[in-house]
C-alpha cells in the first residue's frame, strides 16, 4: 500500500448487514493511530479496537489512548451513491512531546458492542507531531462512498 490508501475491514460491511454498527451517522465513530508492529488488512477477521489497541502511539501531545470522536459523522444517500463522511478534519497541533510513530489509523465505532473497526488508512509514516501539526483532509466526495447498482 502507499499512503493515503485506505480500505473497508471486510467484516465492517458483514457488520452493517447484522445491524451491529446501528445508526452510523449517530454513532461514536474514534479514530485511533498505531505504529508499524502490525499492518491492518482488509481481511483481517473480526477487527476490533482491542486487535489494535497494543500498537497505540503514545498517548501525549494532543493524541488520547483509546481515540479521538469525529467530530460530526453523516451518511447519505444520493443518485445511486452512499456516502460515510465527516464533517470536519482531524487537527492535531505541533506538540514536541507528541507521538512520533503513526503508522496507520483506523476507524471504529465506540458506541457498537465491540468497538468494532470500519476502515484503515496508511499513511506512509512515520508520521509524527513533533516536527509539526498532523492533519487528516477528508476527501470532498467522503470518506468512503459505495455505489449502490
Amino acid at each position: 500500500m502507499a499512503r493515503n490508501d485506505a480500505f473497508m475491514f471486510d467484516e465492517f460491511v458483514q457488520d452493517l448487514y447484522d445491524g451491529i454498527h446501528g445508526d452510523l451517522s449517530g454513532a461514536g465513530i474514534k479514530y485511533i493511530l498505531i505504529d508499524n508492529s502490525i499492518t491492518p488488512a482488509a481481511d483481517d477477521a473480526t477487527p476490533r479496537y482491542a486487535d489494535y489497541s497494543a500498537y497505540e502511539v503514545s498517548a501525549a501531545g494532543g493524541y488520547t489512548t483509546g481515540g479521538i470522536a469525529l467530530s460530526g459523522v453523516a451518511t447519505s444517500y444520493a443518485n445511486g451513491v452512499l456516502k460515510f463522511d465527516d464533517t470536519g478534519n482531524i487537527a492535531l497541533s505541533l506538540d514536541a512531546g507528541g507521538f512520533e510513530d503513526a503508522y496507520w489509523l483506523i476507524l471504529y465505532n465506540d458506541d457498537a458492542a465491540a468497538d468494532q473497526a470500519i476502515c484503515a488508512i496508511d499513511l506512509g509514516g512515520p508520521v509524527s507531531e513533533r516536527t509539526g501539526p498532523f492533519t487528516v483532509t477528508w476527501n470532498a466526495s467522503g470518506i468512503f462512498t459505495d455505489t449502490v447498482a
